[in-house]
């Protein structure tokens, strides 16, 4: 029995080190073809810098890269703070009232499907004495349709079954949201959490491209931006590296987020530990 509950940990440890090890080889694979077709085409820096370049002027130009990175990290939470918070108050008051969900849901679409490169310029110019808070604002309306959809989906598929059970015992519809909806929505709010964090950096990304802001309050974006006006090609890969690592990060730490809430009890965390 003790020999069987080691080969079992020992599988699920080689295979939690395998999850790790798969995709960072196939990085490496990549930056090591990457590096070897710069140097075989010759390929001048200023149209494709090779891995080196790209991490030397990293180094180079941190000090510059790196606070503009944190104006952007500031955009992105707070306006992927304000998308989980009216997101899911939205999809409770949804769930409470099918006539409320009918009329306004229609308007949650129209807003996710309205290129926020169209609008965006209209929001800072309405916003223009505050353009940090502009920034937030097209952010948030890229964030916040994934919450709204997954959250009201989640809240629709609570078991009726139980639904039934609850109205047997009285329970009003306040505690059934608690009790039951809400912890039934949870897998599907976590999974709008994963979509909603990296499409708040994007709205970020993109509303700091269209405002085109500088100096001191400069995004990462107005940096790409600059350096690609000037040719200044390795930079610009610099900002881009910097902006991938920030989006992979917030998607790895959500996904943890999520499987730790999840484990042990709903169906994808389980399989995935097995």
């Amino acid at each position: 029995m003790k020999k069987q509950v080691t080969q079992v940990f020992g599988k699920k440890k080689s295979e939690a080190i395998w999850s790790w090890l798969a995709p960072a080889f196939v990085g490496l694979v990549t930056v090591v073809g990457w590096d070897v077709f710069v140097r075989i085409t010759n390929v001048p820096p200023y149209l494709l810098p090779g891995p080196g370049v790209v991490i030397k002027t990293l180094i180079e130009e941190w000090g510059d890269l790196f606070p503009s990175l944190l104006i952007t990290v500031q955009i992105t939470v707070m306006a992927f703070l304000a998308a989980v918070v009216s997101g899911v108050l939205i999809a409770i008051l949804f769930a409470q009232s099918k006539w409320v969900e009918r009329s306004f849901f229609p308007y949650a679409v129209i807003l996710q499907t309205t290129p926020i490169v169209a609008i965006a310029p209209l929001i800072i110019i309405w916003l223009q004495n505050n353009t940090f808070m502009a920034l937030v604002v097209c952010a948030w309306i890229v964030a916040f349709f994934p919450i709204v959809s997954n959250t009201t989906l989640g809240l629709n598929s609570a078991d009726h079954t139980l639904q039934n059970l609850f109205e047997i015992y009285g329970a009003s519809r306040w505690q059934t949201l608690i009790h039951l909806r809400l912890p039934s929505a949870l897998p599907y709010f976590l999974g709008g959490l994963r979509i909603s964090g990296g499409l708040a950096l994007i709205g970020a990304v993109v509303a700091e491209f269209v405002a085109g802001t500088g100096g001191t309050r400069s995004g990462i974006a107005y940096q790409i931006l600059i350096s690609s006006f000037n040719l200044q090609i390795p930079r610009m890969f610099a900002a881009l590296l910097m902006t991938t690592v920030l989006g992979v990060a917030i998607f790895v730490g959500l996904t943890i987020l999520s499987d730790r809430l999840l484990a042990h009890w709903h169906e994808s965390a389980i399989k995935r530990e097995n």
